[in-house]
């Protein structure tokens, strides 16, 4: 699943195109590497979402095209 997909299922940004601007902007890291909106997450990946004030780090545990609103958050564990 690419990283704009898996951020919008999970819920951890709210819609498909904010994750992509912000996977273009260099806000989205995995494993402690920038990538693009392109990129194929795989299970246990670290994550890190930089948003302005914050800073957002969970490993993937999950991978699935469609979650319930309430399930989204068994997608990933909080890190730190």
């Amino acid at each position: 699943m690419r990283i704009d997909k898996f951020l919008k299922v999970s819920r951890l940004i709210k819609r498909r195109t904010v994750a992509n601007e912000a996977c273009e902007g260099q806000k989205i890291f995995i494993n402690g590497r920038a990538v693009k909106p392109s990129y194929q997450v795989k299970k246990d990946d670290i994550l890190e979402v930089r948003f302005t004030n914050s800073l957002i780090k969970v490993r993937v545990a999950d991978i699935s095209m469609n979650v319930k609103k309430q399930d989204a958050s068994t997608l990933y564990e909080i890190v730190e």
